[in-house]
């Protein structure tokens, strides 16, 4: 998963919903024209933090109690991915086996601060974060205007130097017809990107063009984005699409919805309408293969075996040809139901696919779209059995579970959230919440079958939850039902090995401070980070542990 950036915001990194409810679509419209609205005329000129709806002070903002760090061991870590950033600060889901874990702490309840950003007047959100190597975040922020790399700094959240991106086709579509479902079901534009092992930020623009960039410093002390590398991928990928000078495009447009090296460094990308390509960087050499007939809202996994990916009919294993070509090791499809389920973007698999076990055990997991119960499967990565199910396990109600975002995966352990009743900022207005539930799955030590270990009724309706290696916590981003028509938003730290909710800490009230499929990400100074509809919010602790 993903994530869905408005106007924006992908996204898993990303795209939720349908359609907007008449009533609710048009009480946020009328609460967010309300709003003051503020110009930016320089990057660091926006800094302010984003107001909360009224009732902020009905709800408690704190609940729970600190909790003691309890480590995880480290040899069951992913390996590190030769051309990623150091895992943990590489992409969306963390590293290249979208483990959706980080090796830092995150806070521990001990008196925890919220401060947040305000990154547009409308809009805002920041999906992807990740860190440089001196602990910067470089996120991209979708706003009306157009997507925003940003560099920000890691206390304060003030934008040091930003990159504009080309409007999505979404948002004029969106604009001119009146049709914000338009945006919540798009993915692309560069909400999944990723940074290399050099410092670089990669990522697939609405041009469809990929784009390598690195950031310096000048002299005078300001901070700078320079294109090192622009691959045109036009003359591979359909791209009439709507455009400011093109409101009735005739053909057809395809967007690139992720991109992620492998192992051997060639650049992948991915397509809504199943086109997948590699670029070799030094020769910027493309090669193509398609899957007729299926769709990619997904980002993509990548291991020293090859790229995981899946459609919204079938679990894919991928390696590239000595010329580039991407060409299928197996292919596995699954339940995709019969529809789409409230709380999915397509009828298929919401999940990216999460990469786990070991050298001698590799496994590959995601959920399917199963009418009555999600299930999380479980493959077998390689080896005579590749592609085998291992394991199918059902999970959360009947006729009520659905997840859009990618699995947590540490050593044999999977935990998967219900998105089921979530589509986007106006779902959940006036108090309402999703029936939630969490669940951890383990991959039995011999490899016969899996088992549900426990299950929480924490309601987490889109965020793309972490897991903190260093001290054992779960994160989520979670919403309660409220008679009184609050809409308050935690952060929500879970204990890894039981299951039991150790504290909540409130971020903010109203839809600005609904995370949208925005991801939680953990910084290298123990910093919590969430994506909100208008912009950033950054959980941290201002007291030692007890």
């Amino acid at each position: 998963m993903q994530t869905r950036l408005i106007g924006t915001l992908d996204r898993r990194s990303r795209a939720p919903g349908r359609r907007l409810g008449a009533r609710a679509g048009a009480v946020l419209a009328a609460w967010l024209l309300a709003l003051p609205v503020s110009v930016a005329s320089a990057p660091d000129a926006q800094a302010a933090p984003i107001p909360p709806a009224p009732g902020h002070r009905l709800v408690p903002r704190y609940e729970g109690s600190p909790a003691a760090a309890d480590p995880l061991p480290a040899d069951q870590a992913p390996p590190q991915h030769p051309y990623l950033a150091p895992n943990g600060r590489a992409g969306m889901h963390g590293d290249g086996a979208s483990s959706d874990t980080h090796p830092f702490p995150g806070p521990l309840g001990n008196r925890p601060t919220v401060t947040s950003e305000k990154m547009a007047a409308l809009g805002g959100e920041c999906a992807t974060v990740t860190f440089d190597r001196d602990g910067r975040l470089l996120t991209v922020c979708g706003t009306f205007q157009g997507f925003r790399l940003k560099l920000l700094d890691p206390g304060t959240l003030a934008t040091l130097a930003e990159y504009k991106l080309p409007q999505r086709p979404s948002t004029v579509e969106a604009i001119t017809r009146l049709d914000f479902s338009k945006i919540f079901k798009d993915t692309s534009g560069g909400a999944y990107f990723y940074l290399d092992n050099e410092d670089r930020v990669v990522l697939a623009d609405s041009r469809q063009h990929v784009l390598r960039l690195s950031h310096t410093r000048a002299a005078d002390g300001s901070w700078h984005f320079t294109v090192d590398n622009d691959w045109d991928l036009t003359p591979y990928v359909p791209h009439d699409c709507v455009g400011w000078t093109n409101l009735h495009p005739r053909g057809e447009c395809d967007p690139v919805t992720s991109v992620q090296p492998d192992w051997d460094g060639r650049i992948w990308w991915v397509t809504r309408k199943g086109r997948i390509g590699t670029i070799a960087p030094d020769s910027g050499a493309v090669r193509t293969v398609r899957l007729p007939g299926e769709e990619i809202q997904n980002s993509f996994s990548a291991a020293r075996d090859g790229v995981s990916l899946v459609s919204d009919h079938a679990l894919y294993s991928l390696r590239a040809d000595a010329d580039g070509t991407p060409r299928i090791q197996w292919r596995r499809a699954y339940d995709r139901g019969t529809g789409g389920k409230p709380g999915s973007v397509n009828q298929g698999s919401g999940t990216t696919p999460t990469l786990l076990g070991d050298a001698a055990h590799p496994y590959v997991a995601i959920t399917d779209n199963a009418d009555d119960r999600m299930h999380v499967l479980v493959y077998r990565r390689t080896g005579p059995h590749a592609g085998r199910l291992l394991c199918t396990v059902p999970v959360f109600g009947s006729g009520a579970s659905t997840t859009d975002n990618s699995l947590i995966g540490y050593g044999n352990s999977l935990v998967v959230e219900n998105n089921y009743g979530y589509e986007n900022v106006t779902s959940l207005l006036f108090g309402k919440s999703v029936v939630g539930g969490i669940t951890r799955v383990d991959i039995r030590p011999d490899g016969s079958g899996c088992d549900t270990v426990w299950e929480s009724t924490e309601r987490a309706p889109s965020s793309v939850a972490k897991l903190s290696t260093a001290n054992g916590l779960l994160y989520f981003y979670t919403k309660e039902p409220n008679r009184l028509g609050i809409d308050a938003w935690y952060l929500t730290a879970v204990d890894f090995r039981t299951g039991r909710t150790r504290f909540k800490r409130l971020t903010g009230t109203g839809p600005l401070y609904d995370n949208d499929w925005a991801p939680i990400t953990l910084g290298p100074d123990g910093t919590a980070y969430a994506g909100v509809f208008n912009g950033l919010v950054a959980v941290r602790d201002t007291a030692p542990p007890s």
